[in-house]
């Protein structure tokens, strides 16, 4: 008779054949999602995460670039972007790009820059290569992690091209690796309510196929508490699994909360699936459970849950702090909270909690002990 690790709970068989490395089945994270024990789920998560990664946690010294924020798309969950022509729209020129990010480089040496953008219809794909050329000549040592696939997709329409062609001629041109968003849930009855103009989930699923095919890894990203079901979301993390089992292209997942101020949903009062700090730690410890062996990666989502609850993901499943996101824009809009991080406060909250902290690269390769 197998010896029992936990007390008796309905999830016990569950995180038990987890930890012997059976993976759970779709039926059984919709009764981990609906689980209470959220406690003992983020133990079983924590032992997984310590177990590949020890008592080490990681961040990227990084800027946000949002070059543009005229859009199309119009998302229902967004509040920054502008329609084309409005008076508080604005899109950088390559000299503005140039100047902000020779000014972190030398003020807070970064490894990253995180170009991400609205859906601009004016934009082709040079450019995107003038940019991405600018950074890969001038700052080698910064990696490129830019675009969605979305805006992938945005890109082919304008070019009346393929989005594989496209990634092909942006990887040549320096790109690095894909960001995840636009996934937000990749279950198309969600995307019909929340961005009905945005690509559909097979065609997120399918740009990140081409980029993973010709070399390009990428994030993959999760948007939860607004219109899904807890159904939604476990489809949404099978979806990665099956691409990730074919590909192996996704470096590390991001689940981060909906911020609903100033956007169009709280307006028309849709948001049903309120969410809090219950629920990242959920989401960051389901993540490690049914990722891990395959994406290595978990983010702890400081930006949307603050510094405190990314402090407690680490003991459910996290493993890395994020970035600095100097610069950001997108979340800012919302008013939610500061959104930006020096190095010394992340390095400082992972010490806080007993964490050795490293920096890393963009694709999550050591840099040094802080």
């Amino acid at each position: 008779m197998k010896q029992k690790i936990f007390v008796d709970t309905d999830e016990n068989d569950i995180l038990e054949n987890i930890l012997i490395g059976i993976k759970p089945s779709f039926n059984e994270c919709i009764k981990l999602i609906e689980s209470e024990n959220t406690q003992i789920i983020g133990l079983v998560a924590n032992y997984l995460s310590k177990r590949r990664f020890g008592n080490n946690a990681s961040y990227v010294n990084n800027i946000i670039l949002n070059y543009t924020n005229v859009c199309i798309t119009d998302c229902k969950f967004c509040a920054f972007y502008r329609s084309p022509g409005h008076n508080e729209s604005y899109t950088l020129n390559i000299d503005q790009i140039e100047s902000r990010i020779a000014k972190s480089w030398n003020m807070f040496k970064i490894r990253q820059v995180l170009i991400q953008g609205g859906h601009n219809p004016l934009l082709g794909i040079e450019y995107y290569e003038k940019i991405f050329k600018m950074i890969h000549d001038k700052f080698p040592s910064i990696g490129i992690h830019g675009l969605s696939p979305s805006e992938i997709h945005m890109i082919s329409r304008v070019e009346r091209s393929s989005t594989k062609e496209i990634l092909s001629r942006l990887k040549k041109s320096g790109l690095q690796s894909l960001t995840g968003a636009g996934a937000e849930i990749l279950v198309d009855q969600v995307k019909n309510i929340i961005s009905p103009k945005k690509i559909s989930s097979d065609d997120w699923l399918r740009i990140m196929f081409e980029a993973h095919s010709i070399g390009i890894p990428s994030s993959a990203t999760m948007m939860y508490g607004h219109v899904e079901s807890n159904h939604d979301i476990i489809k949404h993390f099978f979806k990665i699994v099956e691409l990730q089992r074919k590909t192996h292209g996704f470096m590390a997942f991001i689940p981060w909360s909906f911020e609903s101020n100033n956007t169009l949903l709280q307006n028309q009062d849709r948001i049903k699936s309120f969410t809090g700090g219950a629920s990242l730690l959920k989401m960051i410890s389901l993540s490690r459970l049914i990722f891990d062996g395959l994406i290595n990666h978990i983010q702890s989502s400081w930006l949307t849950n603050g510094l405190n609850m990314a402090q407690l993901a680490l003991f459910y499943g996290a493993d890395d702090f994020g970035g600095t996101l100097i610069g950001e824009e997108v979340v800012s809009c919302t008013g939610a909270r500061s959104t930006e991080l020096t190095s010394d406060k992340i390095i400082n909250s992972i010490h806080q909690i007993g964490y050795n902290v490293f920096e890393r690269d963009n694709l999550y390769n050591f840099i040094q002990y802080c």
